[in-house]
């Protein structure tokens, strides 16, 4: 008998490459694959908002990341000692405002600098409830704990996601005709916002992203919360908030994100990649012998092969860690 349904492998439409420029934004669990494609030598900006939530949010950041324009400093307010503003993760307040304003505007300028390049949009949505400042009549990223009564609580509906996505990323086609964007739900489960809404608020997600790979063949969606949800579909695979998936189902749904979306070249260099990647990884309990200085000089030989062969591949980082070895 069975005792559990797996989710098929499918090979997606959405192909990455080392040469691309991705640019990846959404909820925690972005982070989680964003970070990992860095790890492996990607072209990838991740998060340069921090990390968004919900679809309205994500879509503001990249009109602001489009049009380049700069934070002014009577878009920050005060709360708790720190400067804020509402588009961006509270790792960009400070308590002065011109440095919190200086991070911002860097944040903005890097990926603007690059906008022309980028080809690939990674986008994962995490809840359709969002907040709107009642002051300010506006959507939030980020509340930065201001009182609950400052804002409107609401659900998006799935048919404004689709009519603001669709008319975005068209227009970006024109601009950037290989561009292609995977879009993902979150299988991170907010439980504040209680099981049935949780479940309603990922239903329009789930929804609002088949619609948009229907009606736009460049737009493609990433089975993440199935994966979690139908195929894992256990405690086990949870953290102990029992809302955030553990290291083991991450792990899992990148296996299955590097098999279904890494192209064939790029899954050949991180094969050839990941050998060095782990022998930098590795911490040895003595540095100061004959046999590790001989495995640094050999991990620097292979970082010269495939520096040559591959020159868009940094791994300097790499490098300097075993010429200090």
């Amino acid at each position: 008998m069975d005792f559990r349904t797996t989710l098929p492998f499918s090979q997606s439409p959405f192909q990455l490459h080392h040469r691309q420029s991705v640019l990846a934004l959404g909820s925690c669990f972005a982070e989680h694959i964003g970070q990992r494609l860095i790890d492996r030598k990607f072209g990838l900006t991740l998060n340069p908002f921090g990390i968004l939530y919900n679809p309205a949010s994500i879509l503001g950041s990249l009109r602001l990341l489009e049009a380049g324009r700069p934070v002014e400093r009577g878009e920050l307010f005060q709360h708790q000692d720190l400067w804020h503003h509402f588009s961006f993760h509270s790792r960009f307040s400070h308590p002065d405002a011109p440095t919190a304003l200086e991070q911002m505007n860097a944040s903005i300028t890097e990926v603007h600098r690059n906008w022309e390049a980028i080809d690939r949009l990674i986008l994962t949505w995490g809840t359709a409830y969002a907040y709107r400042h009642l002051g300010q009549d506006e959507i939030v990223a980020n509340c930065h704990k201001l009182p609950g009564e400052t804002f409107e609580r609401f659900r998006l509906k799935g048919e404004s996601i689709v009519e603001t996505y669709t008319e975005f990323l068209s227009r970006l086609k024109k601009d950037k005709p290989g561009l292609q964007v995977l879009i993902s739900v979150s299988p991170v489960r907010h439980l504040r916002d209680g099981l049935v809404d949780n479940q309603r608020s990922k239903a329009v997600l789930l929804l609002a992203a088949e619609t948009l790979s229907q009606e736009l063949d460049f737009v493609h969606y990433f089975p993440a919360y199935e994966l979690v949800l139908d195929d894992l579909r256990d405690y086990r695979f949870y953290d102990r908030d029992l809302a955030h998936p553990n290291s083991v189902a991450v792990d899992y749904v990148w296996d299955y994100f590097r098999r279904a979306c890494f192209s064939p070249e790029a899954q050949a260099i991180d094969a050839r990649i990941d050998p060095v990647l782990r022998a930098a990884r590795h911490r040895p309990f003595h540095t100061d012998t004959a046999a590790f200085r001989k495995f640094c000089t050999q991990q620097l030989e292979k970082i010269a092969e495939l520096e040559a062969q591959f020159p868009f591949i940094d791994l300097s980082k790499e490098k300097q860690h075993f010429l200090n070895g």
